[in-house]
Order: C-alpha cells, then sequence, then structure tokens
C-alpha cells in the first residue's frame, strides 16, 4: 500500500511536469491561455497547489497535439474533462487526482448540513421534515415531503396566511449550493416581486427537504404562489448547483407536471442574481396566467 510521502512525491513529479508543459506551450498559445496557464502553475516553494482550482477549460495534457490551439479554443466553451491525456489506457495521475477532488466535493455537499449560522444571517427560521437525519433522507424520499408535526406547528405559528408568493428555502441534496447561492438569489427575488407590487410572506429554511414538501407548505399557508430554492444533486463538474421550484395553487400530490423550474443557478451557469430577477419575472407571469409548469406559456 502506497504511504502518504510516495503519493506526495508522484503528486510533485505530476505537477512539476505540468509546469514544464505549460512553459513549452507558452510560445504557441493565445494570449488569453498563456495568462491562465501561467495563473494556475506558479507553485509556491514546498506547496502542493489545490488541484480543485485548475480551470478545466483551458487544461490541456495530451501530449504531441496536432492542434493545441484549435482543440484549447473547443474546450473554453466546456467545463468537461476533455484532452487529459492518458498513461497507457488509464488516466494520468493529475486527472485521477481531479476526479477524486470533485466527487468529494460532491459527498460533502450532500452530507453536510447547512451552517444554522448563515441560516441565521438569512433571518430564516428552521423547520425539519419527517425525516430524523441524513440517511432517512437518502433512503426514504417519501418523509421528506411531508413536514415534522413541529414544522407544521411552527409555520402556521410564523408564517404570513395567505400571502401572495411564499418564498423557502431547503437543502435538498446540497448544502453548498444553499451557502453559495441563496444569499444574492433571495434578495433578488425578493426586490423584483416587491417592484411588481407582489406580496411575499415568510421565507424559511427546511431541513432534509424534498420538493414535494411545497406542497404541503402551500396548503398550510394558503400562498397563492410557492417557490422554493433547493440544492441541487452535485455532480463532477460542479456542488454548488441551486434549482428554483415555483407552482401556481400548488396541491399536495399534484402532477410533477404543475412545476416550473430554473435550473442551474450558480457562478459557472446562470448567475445567482440574475436568476432571481428571472425568477421574480415568471412568478409574476404565473400570477397573470394563472398558471404553472407545463401550463404556463413562457
Amino acid at each position: 500500500m502506497i504511504d502518504q510521502n510516495e503519493l506526495k512525491a508522484i503528486i510533485e513529479q505530476v505537477l512539476g511536469e505540468m509546469n514544464v508543459n505549460a512553459s513549452a506551450a507558452q510560445t504557441s498559445a493565445p494570449a488569453s491561455v498563456q495568462s491562465v496557464s501561467a495563473a494556475q502553475t506558479t507553485v509556491d516553494p514546498g506547496m502542493i497547489p489545490d488541484v480543485t482550482q485548475i480551470d478545466l477549460h483551458t487544461q490541456y495534457l495530451v501530449k504531441n497535439p496536432v492542434d493545441k490551439v484549435g482543440y484549447q479554443e473547443l474546450k473554453n466553451h466546456s467545463p468537461a474533462r476533455l484532452g487529459i491525456g492518458k498513461a497507457g489506457p488509464r488516466y494520468l495521475t493529475l486527472p485521477m487526482l481531479e476526479f477524486r477532488a470533485a466527487h468529494s466535493a460532491a459527498q460533502d455537499a450532500v452530507f453536510s448540513p447547512v451552517d444554522h449560522d448563515f441560516i441565521n444571517q438569512m433571518n430564516l427560521f428552521s423547520v425539519q421534515t419527517k425525516c430524523a437525519d441524513k440517511d432517512t433522507y437518502l433512503t426514504r424520499p417519501d418523509l421528506g415531503r411531508q413536514l415534522s408535526d413541529e414544522g407544521v406547528a411552527a409555520v402556521r405559528e410564523k408564517c404570513k396566511k395567505n400571502p401572495t408568493v411564499q418564498l423557502y428555502v431547503s437543502d435538498g441534496l446540497s448544502s453548498a449550493a444553499v451557502k453559495a447561492n441563496v444569499a444574492d438569489v433571495m434578495p433578488a427575488i425578493i426586490q423584483g416581486l416587491q417592484s411588481f407590487g407582489i406580496e411575499v410572506g415568510t421565507p424559511f429554511f427546511v431541513e432534509y427537504g424534498r420538493v414535494g414538501v411545497m406542497d404541503q407548505i402551500t396548503e398550510l399557508t394558503g400562498a397563492t404562489v410557492t417557490c422554493v430554492l433547493i440544492g441541487e444533486r452535485p455532480g463532477l463538474i460542479t456542488a454548488n448547483s441551486m434549482s428554483a421550484y415555483i407552482t401556481y395553487k400548488g396541491t399536495v400530490g399534484m402532477p410533477e407536471s404543475r412545476r416550473t423550474v430554473v435550473s442551474n443557478i450558480h457562478d459557472a451557469g446562470t448567475p445567482p442574481v440574475e436568476a432571481g430577477a428571472h425568477i421574480a419575472e415568471i412568478i409574476k407571469k404565473m400570477l397573470d396566467a394563472k398558471a404553472s409548469g407545463t401550463d404556463l406559456k413562457l
């Protein structure tokens, strides 16, 4: 079994080869690529750089390429792991380390809770579904669609009754997405709705929440439109992606086709502030059309 010193030596060797290859490519790469490569390969003496900080748009590890500049221009349009090279039939060490780092980030996003300090900073009160812990949440989706008895009581007590729009936040499958986006998205939604003269209810946070719990929340609050900001299932490109699910007069047991979704809200997708303004416009259209999901023509 390989020990930590041997692993560190392998990583240092691979990153050292990267520096050499990057330097050799400077004369043929475009100026924009040169500047990014230089920033990526600057390593403090005695330090191993964080592989998660490497921009996959600019990384190209194929030896002796026919047209590196042309391929690089194609890669700039996709975060996919393209042109990462190989050692025989296997990945190179660096792409494998990047893959494992991305996988670890995805696992952390699923299993880590949303920081209660962050919830307090957003001025949200917190309720929980009938899931007692994360394991139950992952194995019993049905319990994630129902508030606990204490949660039901809290919503009835603390939320404004019969609001035009009920907005709330849920961890879903990515706590990282909530922390990365909610602070920008939620204020943008509220500001956009207020500019349209639309009343907003009392925002709050739902722990261990599935999308379907929004229907129970709609019935409890009497909201005309309900919008949940929820963490998406993380992938190997980003663990910070969030979605907004929105319904017009939702009811428990209704078909999924009645939900409108704005997905891929993150820095490398739809920017959070832009997404917030867009969601406010969609809600305005819902109220005008009295419809959501496939019945709403956007």
